[in-house]
């Protein structure tokens, strides 16, 4: 009974959890109520306050359940750390484009904490998140472009870092115009294509 019990708990949270993600995608995390969540998932306002705090807490949980796709992207590039670099990201990219293009759920939670959501003291959290993952792929990237640029003996025109941040700034340029855009183009095909033009740009062989 007790079994019963704490599933039948677990799935209402799950639920309310899975309302949360659609009521925030849809009014942004400001506008929606905890009344419309609960609604949504054909619950009460007091079974939100039996699993959550508050809408605070509930956005949390929320984001704590998912891994963004840059920080996916990031665990599969260090996987893949004995490939040859340019190759590694690739592959990164790759992985990259086609979480957010193919998966609707890891695609609705990025796009909620990209553009739907004010990142006040009490969301700084999730802020932190995306700044840490951001600092990683910087990394990556500078890595695999400085061990690309040693193999190939090449001077890069621009220093590793800048080149790295540029790369970072063409790939957050085209998901924004691809989310804002409502998927109307080719994302994966558009993006490789954009990254392997913006390597021969610094010289490289691709």
């Amino acid at each position: 009974m007790a079994r019963r019990t704490k599933e039948d708990a677990d799935a209402t949270r799950n639920g309310l959890l899975d309302a949360a993600e659609l009521v925030f995608y849809e009014k942004g995390v400001a506008r929606a109520s905890l009344n419309e969540i609960a609604q949504a998932a054909g619950a009460t306002r007091g079974a939100i306050y039996w699993h959550f705090k508050d809408k605070v807490d509930l956005f949390n949980a929320m984001m704590d359940r998912v891994t963004l796709p840059l920080e996916e992207a990031c665990n599969a590039g260090e996987a893949l750390a004995p490939q040859a670099p340019l190759l590694r990201l690739r592959s990164v990219v790759e992985r990259l484009l086609g979480i957010i293009e193919s998966n609707a759920h890891a695609r609705r939670v990025f796009e909620i904490a990209m553009y739907r959501v004010e990142y006040v003291s009490e969301l700084s959290g999730v802020r932190e998140r995306h700044l840490a993952a951001h600092a990683r792929f910087q990394a990556l990237v500078e890595q695999d472009l400085r061990l690309a640029a040693e193999e190939a003996a090449l001077a890069l025109p621009m220093d590793i870092a800048a080149a790295a941040r540029g790369l970072h700034a063409l790939f957050d340029g085209l998901l924004q115009s691809w989310i804002l855009g409502n998927a109307d183009f080719d994302l994966r095909a558009t993006g490789l294509a954009a990254i392997e033009a913006y390597l021969r740009g610094l010289g490289f062989r691709v």
